[in-house]
């Protein structure tokens, strides 16, 4: 008759720590891989003039609509409009209601995908404001060295 062989408690507690970390590191992958998909990540125009963006990736654009650059488009509730950090300039097309505050030369912030050289917006978020504006622009505006310090005074109340 055979015997199989004892474990000692110090063996048994080890195979019990691996297992529970590989649990805890799948378990963990899974999570991280769930919130991917669900990620949105903020860009300023002259960060996507220096990187290429995947198109089916939903991103965020920041910045100043520029003065002058607001038309209508042909198609029903079509709006066309730039988006600036003062260094490069993103054409915007949105389809839908703008915000009330939406404003040229006030802060916006735009939801959507990179489509060729045209931000393809679902969703914009204007200021609320005057002294607000969203955090995303001011420091990609701060970054490129287009931050105006009155305006900053008024950004720290937010």
């Amino acid at each position: 008759m055979s015997r199989r062989p004892h474990r000692s408690r110090k063996n048994q507690r080890l195979a019990l720590i691996v297992g529970g970390l590989a649990f805890l590191g799948i378990a963990a992958a899974l999570v991280l891989t769930a919130f991917e998909d669900s990620v949105v990540f903020f860009f300023s125009p002259t960060d996507l003039a220096a990187k290429p963006i995947d198109p089916e990736r939903r991103i965020r654009i920041g910045g100043l609509v520029e003065e002058g650059s607001v038309a209508r488009g042909p198609g029903d509730g079509e709006i066309r409009f730039l988006v600036t950090d003062g260094t490069t300039t993103l054409p915007v097309r949105f389809v839908g209601v703008l915000p009330d505050l939406f404003r040229e030369g006030q802060g916006v912030v735009a939801q959507g995908r990179l489509a060729g050289a045209t931000f393809e917006a679902d969703e914009v978020l204007a200021k609320h404001d005057e002294t607000y504006m969203p955090p995303e622009v001011a420091d990609a505006l701060k970054k490129q060295g287009h931050w105006q310090p009155e305006s900053a005074a008024k950004g720290k109340g937010s």
